[in-house]
């Protein structure tokens, strides 16, 4: 496009962003969705709204951070005040926008208001659209940001909208709403992501499913405090039907910049499918998988400790522990919570980052070494940002705790003030210790309580204390380049793309019953590729829920993420430890196409129906489950259309054996489409006859299919 147009048309893998630069406002959003073509100079003329009566007198424009001074009349892109006056901002263009590629940097400035604004936007190679903003302060006194958020215009077509919540083991449950006029706001003041998460707020065309319809998302790539929202007005949102957006949800004067200093906002994303929900989920993890941090190795079969010893800790039973996991193909073994300081329960010793004297009297060599010799790696348990009273850390530095001294406990404890300097300092020391004298490989990293009256300094502190954990986790990285990080929060209660920046996995929930786990896991990986997905087979009695499940149904609803045990399996009889050697076979054998695949949902109208897997990106091969949660309303299920295969090929889909050994049985499409799968006889029972599932494999003929 000419140097001199007054339009950028920003275009990736079938996604466009359309802007008017031509100033003096900030860019106007005239588009964003699906790629229109080269030729987008007509688009001015329908992008401009007709003015209706009693509203403002010219056409109200859409602006990259809409505000009050332009006529609009919803949430405002960003609020600013100053020694206690305030105004909306008038943003005006300081100079030409600038393009480069995919990414597009718009400087700006309101010389009243002495602010100065930097916005970067990127289109990546897979349609993903990237939205940053840095505030500076030009003037000679304070100036607080009250509110910074980035909206995106969406189209009157988008009527239908889902966002998720969730609570303690039951995280990721979808919400459907209709886009009326109104503000649909999802706000979480949690100091963490959150149970109740929605990780994305789309809205689509009616009916929009996971293989259907058209969608438009937003995540903030942000672990502190947060809002999604969907907003229509009657005048609508320029010539457009409604706004889609979200940001940093700030407290009053917690982001407060002397002269000449800067903020900037947590990366917000931006994406769009014509194919439903799986196309949304495509392109993020498509992006996701191309970041040069993102884990290149094959996700370790993992064994934590926590359901089978709990606190626990004794070095014969767990060595025995190590061996049998092992002895089955485990390749990564967690010692979970209780090896330090005075912790023998969870209402003391947290943040006394010493290895137990009492509880291991030689100190933890003697098991990291044995599961090394077993050709295991070794991780460990901390909650590095927490602090009971009753420890050593507490009684030395009650200055330490975030908040009033006071304070609300949760789980019997605090949390500690990552924002101050020493008390940061110091946990670098002590998981720097720890990691090296311990040789560690892996760190399951916990945070099991919101963030309550967090105030340091006399001001909000939940960005801040964010921001200090995310520079502690990229310098403890820093000086162990092969360390990989988990992160867990009470099970998935930080889960985001900010904290994943620096983390290798997340744990999905602390539910581990494979009823509850299907739904939690198929929602998870609306935002998460399968491979971040920590996903472990329990005790045959839910820990949480305490529903007995038969071990194939676990395993099987295990295989579709980060596969691991969480089970005392020194207990299981011979026939259960062959099982479980066979389904860590197939899932080492199957997780190159797992963790490299495209993630398929079936849409059904039956609500205890689940039809999921991973397709390769050619197409040429995939792995199913489908899962039946409670009775259907039929005798039987009857056929199911496999998703995301290619119709014009033919394949081989294969079928589980009636028994645990591998005993393949093979079907051929024939010449119709889309291939179709019959729910065999083999079958994961559970008591209550209500859960069952099956496996299938499809792949071109001639290729191997084995199964346990």
């Amino acid at each position: 496009m000419p140097a001199d147009t007054p339009f950028v048309n920003l275009r990736a893998a079938g996604a466009a962003l359309v802007l008017d630069v031509s100033g003096p406002l900030i860019p106007r959003v005239l588009h964003w969705g699906r790629d229109l073509g080269d030729d987008v100079g007509s688009l001015v003329r329908v992008s401009t709204a007709p003015t209706p009566h009693s509203t403002a007198d010219d056409p109200i424009p859409f602006t990259l951070l809409p505000s009050e001074s332009d006529g609009w009349g919803g949430t405002p892109g960003l609020e600013v005040a100053r020694s206690g006056t305030s105004r909306p901002l008038r943003l005006r263009l300081s100079g030409p926008v600038v393009t480069d590629g995919g990414q597009v940097t718009v400087r700006a400035h309101d010389d009243a208001a002495q602010v100065e604004v930097v916005i970067v936007l990127t289109l990546d190679d897979h349609g993903v659209l990237t939205e940053q903003v840095t505030v500076g302060n030009l003037g000679h006194d304070t100036l607080d940001i009250v509110s910074l958020q980035h909206l995106m215009p969406i189209p009157e077509r988008a009527v239908d909208g889902l966002d998720l919540t969730g609570r303690w083991t039951r995280e990721r449950a979808p919400q459907r709403f209709e886009v009326q006029q109104g503000t649909h706001l999802r706000s979480s003041r949690r100091g963490r992501s959150g149970h109740d998460a929605t990780l994305l707020m789309s809205a689509g065309t009616s009916g929009f499913g996971f293989r259907r319809g058209e969608v438009w998302s937003t995540h903030v790539a942000w672990s502190g405090n947060h809002t999604h929202l969907v907003e229509r007005l009657p005048e609508g949102t320029g010539p457009h039907g409604s706004a889609l957006g979200g940001g940093e949800l700030l407290g009053p004067a917690e982001i407060r910049l002397g002269p000449g200093e800067q903020h900037t906002s947590p990366l917000v994303m931006f994406v769009h499918s014509t194919d439903g929900l799986d196309g949304i989920s495509a392109r993020l993890h498509r992006r996701i998988r191309a970041r040069a941090q993102h884990p290149s190795s094959p996700r370790p079969v993992v064994l934590n400790t926590w359901e089978a010893v709990y606190f626990d800790h004794d070095l014969g039973r767990l060595l025995e522990l190590a061996q049998t996991a092992a002895s089955i193909g485990v390749e990564r073994f967690v010692l979970d919570d209780g090896w330090f300081g005075g912790r023998r329960d969870d209402s003391a010793g947290l943040g006394d980052w010493v290895v137990s004297d009492e509880v291991w009297p030689d100190g933890l060599l003697p098991l990291v070494d044995r599961v090394h010799e077993l050709g295991m790696q070794a991780g460990l348990w901390v909650e590095p940002e927490m602090v009971n009273l009753d420890s050593d850390l507490a009684r030395a530095h009650p200055d330490w705790v975030l908040g009033p001294a006071d304070g609300r406990p949760w789980r019997h404890q605090h949390v500690l003030d990552l924002v101050n300097p020493d008390a940061w300092a110091h946990i670098l020391e002590r998981l720097d210790a720890i990691v090296t004298e311990n040789r560690i490989d892996f760190l399951k990293w916990d945070h099991n309580r919101d963030l309550l009256e967090a105030v340091s300094g006399g001001r909000p502190a939940v960005h801040r204390q964010t921001a200090a954990v995310y520079a502690l986790l990229d310098e403890l990285l820093a000086r162990h380049p092969g360390l990989e990080i988990e992160s867990c929060a009470s099970g998935g209660a930080r889960v985001d793309l900010g904290v994943l920046e620096r983390t290798h996995r997340v744990w999905t929930s602390d539910c581990n019953d494979a009823v509850e786990r299907t739904d939690i896991q198929l929602w998870t990986t609306l935002l998460l590729p399968p491979e971040l997905v920590g996903a472990h087979v329990g005790p045959p009695v839910a820990h949480t829920t305490h529903r007995h499940v038969d071990l194939g149904m676990r395993c099987a609803t295990a295989l579709f993420g980060h596969a691991g045990l969480e089970w005392d399996i020194t207990t299981c009889p011979p026939a259960e430890l062959d099982q479980l050697r066979d389904w860590i076979s197939l899932y080492k054998e199957l997780r190159p196409l797992l963790h490299s695949g495209d993630v398929v949902r079936a849409d059904s109208d039956e609500p205890g129906e689940r039809l999921h897997g991973v397709v390769a990106r050619d197409a040429g091969a995939g792995v199913f489950a489908f899962v039946q949660l409670e009775t259907g309303r039929s005798a039987r299920p009857g056929l199911r259309p496999l998703p995301g295969l290619d119709p014009a090929r033919r394949y081989r889909v294969t079928l589980p054996g009636g028994s645990r050994r591998r005993r393949p049985s093979t079907w051929s499409s024939p010449s119709g489409w889309p291939p179709r799968a019959r729910r065999p006889a083999w079958r994961f029972p559970e008591p209550s006859s209500r859960s069952s599932g099956c496996l299938c494999r499809c792949s071109r003929p001639g290729r191997r299919s084995s199964w346990w």
